[in-house]
């Protein structure tokens, strides 16, 4: 065995203690990663530290806008191995319920778009050099909503929109490495029922069973672009 083969596999996995971000912290360490996973509520990660009981976990609680707590991440991930994907999972719905545009505030836009969209940036800037040596992917988490008009979505799907345009630009500087956005579809999460204040979500797809197509980008590595992860799945099934 080479010195090459010892080094760990280490992503980076925002939002990780809740959602999406749990899921596929799991089955990463599941799979032998080591994973470096933040959340904004340290309560929170620490129970999801706690129910994963994993010494490949690095758990460091704090809020990705903030550019102290994106350079503690990419330190952390580099210090602990080999750097080769980035999931930028956090996100921000913004006011619940969602105002129309018309009465969309100032301040509450630019908290949405600082989330989902400046600090996924931050972070991939503080990331590249070593996902680009390694040859690494960087998945950026994104939604339906920005690609359908959805009335009340405007805040939260046009920063989606935003990031997509983010990733596809971030493709073609970067044509060595895999850059997806990828679309989990609905899901039953605590973000998800924001949405929907007082409706029954339950009909929505657990995070868990969205995973295996994540994992498929990371295992075919196809070209850089939007995938959606219905379609993803589908392909798996007929394989």
């Amino acid at each position: 065995m080479t010195s090459s083969e010892h080094i760990s596999r280490v992503a980076i996995v925002t939002g990780g203690s809740r959602g999406l971000g749990r899921a596929t912290t799991a089955a990463l360490l599941d799979q032998g990663w080591t994973v470096v996973a933040d959340a904004r509520r340290p309560r929170d990660l620490e129970a999801t530290a706690a129910r994963l009981d994993s010494a490949r976990l690095i758990a460091i609680p704090g809020d990705v806008t903030d550019p102290a707590h994106t350079a503690a991440l990419a330190v952390a991930a580099t210090n602990s191995g080999s750097l080769r994907l980035l999931v930028n999972n956090a996100s921000r719905l913004g006011p619940s319920p969602q105002p129309r545009l018309a009465d969309y505030l100032a301040a509450d836009l630019h908290a949405v778009y600082a989330t989902n969209v400046f600090a996924p940036l931050a972070l991939i800037q503080a990331a590249l050099p070593a996902l680009t040596e390694n040859l690494g992917v960087i998945v950026n988490v994104t939604s339906d909503a920005a690609v359908e008009p959805y009335e009340g979505w405007g805040g939260y799907g046009s920063s989606k929109a935003a990031l997509d345009h983010l990733s596809a630009i971030l493709a073609a500087e970067n044509p060595g490495i895999g850059v997806y956005a990828f679309d989990p579809g609905d899901m039953r999460t605590e973000m998800h029922q924001a949405a929907f204040p007082g409706e029954d979500i339950s009909d929505r797809a657990e995070p868990a069973s969205v995973v295996p197509a994540l994992l498929r980008l990371l295992d075919t590595k196809p070209a850089s672009g939007r995938y959606r992860a219905r379609d993803l799945l589908a392909v798996g099934a007929d394989a």
